[in-house]
């Protein structure tokens, strides 16, 4: 395996190529950190709940810091323990500390999105700001939504879009819509926000992706105190009954299947066994389906003491799969990465939004893949992927975490891969490739 090589701001990282005669190991026990998803939702539900909660497992990244600073700047108490990933928050029932100010959410969706419905709908005056990227992303259907409960939204610039400034006047109405094509996130915000209502709410939805992020959402509401109703006989209408309130809790977060994903998909390429510590199969996170396309390619998955284990084929040869990937599409990057060393195409649909997200996402993979001589056929909604030997090149991962992470994976059957800007994965998973060069590091080791 090639030595370690440096991580810098802006620069690019050639990943270790560990050759099959360095192989040593075949069985990886690795930890990510916590979720994403859940820190973020945690953090909200905790400064709307009555009293203290502790979260424990919390992930510490650049979309969760932003966050967490931005709960600060409303005003709410915080106790911040990096090193035991443990934070403490003393939420006031719904209320905030403050009536007017200005908060920065960054690059990261959660805070934007969830904030946005919280400031909404709360009496007061705020100016909300996002970075380049995330002044890019789409607001309007969820700030739509607001303004059909009272909000009203100055814009700065570009309607629709970040900068603006909320001026919240409650509930002015019993039941709303949202358009969720090009993101779940805005249902979530309404939906946790929503039993703030002195009367019962009810949210029509235009859209079906992403669903999995919107059943953690109403899993982690429902342990924090408040049920959310789905009306008998119409999916798509959500029922927050009135009268119910959020409950401070003592919370453990779960890591993050997104990042236990990758580990998985190194399992599938280098034909070894993978574990990551405390994946359950009951998992909140909707990531969890990667797994079982991981088995429809020629894995196993098995249950051991430590966490879920992913061993790929003794063969080397992946199958090639049609999925739609709407409910879990933070896993399309990793998909597209893997699908080249599959027998057959590899055809994913029903990621259309993700063109909506830290990037372009089809388009990205389409052109990462191509400047790699993979055949790749770009849809509406999807993409089409060729099996083909894939020859070394420079990456570029458009300031997109997921871009930078899942193509790394194609540097571990083919050398000479590098990932410019590497460091954009700061969003999610800071020391994702210290992680990485450990992993390898183990696997060519006489002695693991």
């Amino acid at each position: 395996m090639e030595e370690k090589k440096n991580l810098s701001p802006g620069g690019a990282y050639k990943v270790p190529y560990p050759a099959p005669n360095e192989i040593k190991q075949t069985q990886l026990t690795v930890s990510v950190p916590g979720s994403k998803s859940i820190t973020n939702r945690a953090l909200l539900l905790a400064t709307l709940a009555q009293g203290t909660s502790t979260l424990r497992g919390a992930l510490f990244s650049d979309d969760s810091r932003h966050f967490l600073k931005c709960i600060q700047d409303l005003g709410f108490s915080t106790q911040v323990n990096e090193e035991e990933n443990q934070i403490i928050v003393t939420g006031l029932d719904g209320r905030l500390p403050r009536d007017k100010g200005s908060i920065y959410v960054g690059s990261a969706g959660t805070a934007a999105r969830f904030l946005t419905a919280y400031l909404g709908i709360s009496p007061g005056t705020w100016h909300l700001d996002a970075s380049p990227q995330m002044r890019r992303r789409p607001m309007a259907p969820l700030l739509q939504a607001l303004e059909t409960l009272g909000c009203r939204v100055r814009f700065d610039e570009q309607p629709g879009y970040f900068p603006f400034t909320l001026e919240g006047q409650g509930f002015g109405c019993s039941r709303i819509s949202v358009d969720i094509g090009d993101s779940s996130q805005f249902l979530s915000a309404l939906l946790i926000a929503s039993c703030l209502a002195e009367h019962p709410m009810e949210i029509q939805v235009l859209g079906t992706h992403g669903m999995s992020y919107i059943d953690m959402t109403c899993r982690m509401m429902e342990q924090f105190g408040v049920a959310t109703e789905k009306k008998p006989g119409d999916t798509t209408l959500y029922c927050i009954p009135a009268g119910q309130s959020y409950v401070p809790l003592d919370y453990q977060i779960e890591p993050d299947l997104s990042a236990a994903c990758y580990f998985y998909a190194m399992a599938a390429l280098l034909g070894i066994s993978v574990t990551v510590r405390h994946i359950k199969k009951d998992s909140l996170q909707g990531d969890i389906r990667f797994l079982d396309l991981l088995v429809q390619m020629g894995c196993s998955c098995s249950e051991t003491s430590e966490g879920l284990c992913i061993t790929g084929p003794a063969d080397g040869h992946l199958k090639g799969i049609k999925t739609d990937m709407s409910a879990f599409s933070d896993q399309a990057i990793t998909l597209a990465a893997i699908a080249p060393f599959a027998d057959s195409l590899t055809t994913i649909t029903g990621i259309g939004h993700i063109r909506h997200q830290e990037s372009d996402r089809i388009h990205a993979i389409v052109t990462e893949l191509s400047k790699m001589g993979i055949r790749c056929v770009e849809h509406t909604d999807g993409i089409t992927i060729y099996p083909g030997t894939p020859v070394p090149c420079s990456v570029d991962t458009y300031e997109d975490h997921r871009m930078a992470m899942g193509f790394s994976l194609i540097g571990l059957r083919v050398p000479g891969i590098t990932i410019n800007d590497p460091l954009c994965c700061r969003k999610t998973f800071e020391n994702y490739f210290e992680v990485l060069e450990a992993c390898l590091s183990e696997l060519t080791s006489q002695h693991a």
